[in-house]
């Protein structure tokens, strides 16, 4: 698979890529801003200030200035930091929303402030360790802005008003057949090869064995899923894993997350408001747990993540991501982006897999334990941040993510691809 279009200067990316972070809470009030409707969100504020604290540790540079008696820049470092052991104590996840200081427009003054040192860096031959790590950044500021929109979700979701986030008026999904595209397996080779940026869990490519399997041409859609509903999905035990009954019944889920209204008026919340329930779109916010149990309902199961990936490395960007401008999912015969899909894979390392030294071999490697693994990118993805190696990973429970299902079946030995 290859990219539709060339990469921009770092100095360029730079700019568009923190750019694009400031347009994302461009129509958010400062009360929009703070608030966290819960412990995996995250505030917008926060991730605002998080992404540029992140340039502004790593990169290897002259530190931002401080004013005058703003002792407070001096607790960033705490207020800011997220899980780096190594950068020292931070503050409580969960409390993220406690943080009404620093001010929303401090925040922003403290991004512009390390924006000209990052430009300045980029302006005078930096080094390759440099070099290294601003790209790091810019990829980890697009998972952010991806978190971003999510947790904004989440967070209007919580309100009686129902309150956009987007104005435009989304396109409905067009009807497409359902069809499976077999493929021989044999001995192939997953994994990035290092020769652009990938993060470290990418890696090292390597080759694994598949039997023949059959995956299927789109994502399962709306109306498919309310079969499974309506089929007494979730009240049937033998559909799910134990872990996954236990979570259904403890958070009595009766439906993905945002679906709401009746049998008769079907409506879903999206970040365009509450909207009629497309059928034909691809189904959305399901956890791994349920995404499962509707696999074994529809007679059929979850690819693997090499399942996946050796389909993908054949595949087009014909899809929709961030830069289609509708931040809810359509219907395309694609791969990648609409929303992420759930594999039946483990996160783990991949066979020769080492962190890299410091506080940033946190990044990844220390998560590589009881969470699943999602591939594909979806509508809130940038396209230039996604490969077809990208891992994400989510503990099986959440749902709170633009996941979805895509189906997939064993198949006979010897039928053509």
């Amino acid at each position: 698979m290859t990219e539709r279009r060339a990469a921009a200067p770092l100095s360029v990316r730079y700019e568009q890529v923190r750019q694009r972070t400031r347009a994302l809470v461009a129509t958010l009030s400062a009360e929009d801003c703070v608030a966290q409707s819960m412990p995996d969100a995250s505030p917008a504020k926060w991730h605002l200030a998080h992404t540029t604290w992140f340039f502004d540790t790593f990169v290897p540079a002259r530190k931002v200035s401080m004013r005058a008696g703003d002792a407070q820049r001096t607790r960033y470092g705490y207020l800011f930091n997220s899980y780096y052991e190594a950068e020292g104590a931070r503050q409580p996840r969960q409390a993220r929303g406690l943080l009404t200081r620093p001010s929303l427009q401090e925040v922003f003054e403290y991004r512009d402030e390390v924006d000209l040192r990052m430009l300045e860096v980029l302006s005078r031959d930096p080094s390759p360790e440099q070099l290294e790590v601003i790209e790091l950044g810019l990829h980890h500021e697009q998972q952010h802005q991806e978190l971003l929109l999510t947790d904004v979700l989440h967070l209007f979701g919580q309100s009686p008003l129902s309150p956009r986030y987007s104005e435009a008026t989304p396109s409905a999904s067009a009807s497409l057949e359902q069809r499976y595209v077999q493929y021989d397996g044999g001995l192939v080779e997953i994994g990035h090869d290092g020769s652009t940026f990938a993060f470290d869990n990418e890696g090292p490519r390597h080759r694994v064995y598949l039997d023949p399997f059959e995956l299927a041409a789109r994502l399962v859609n709306n109306a498919e899923y309310r079969e499974f509903i309506d089929d007494g999905g979730y009240r049937r035990p033998e559909l799910w894993l134990s872990d996954g009954w236990a979570a259904c019944q403890r958070a009595e889920w009766q439906a993905p997350a945002y679906f709401r209204g009746t049998t008769a008026e079907p409506l879903q919340f999206s970040l365009h408001g509450e909207l009629g329930l497309d059928a034909e779109a691809p189904v959305r916010h399901v956890s791994y747990y349920e995404a499962d149990a509707f696999a074994r309902w529809a007679a059929a199961r979850l690819p693997t993540e090499a399942e996946w990936e050796h389909a993908a490395q054949a595949s087009g960007w014909a899809a929709q991501f961030f830069e289609a401008a509708q931040l809810l999912p359509v219907a395309r015969a694609s791969l990648l982006g609409s929303v992420w899909v759930w594999t039946s894979s483990a996160y783990a390392p991949y066979p020769g897999f080492q962190t890299v030294p410091g506080a940033l071999g946190e990044y990844n490697g220390k998560f590589m334990c009881n969470q699943m693994v999602l591939r594909g990118g979806s509508c809130f993805t940038a396209e230039g941040h996604l490969r077809c190696s990208y891992r994400n990973f989510f503990y099986p429970d959440a749902r709170w993510q633009m996941s979805g299902i895509r189906l997939a079946r064993s198949a006979s030995r010897g039928k053509p691809s």
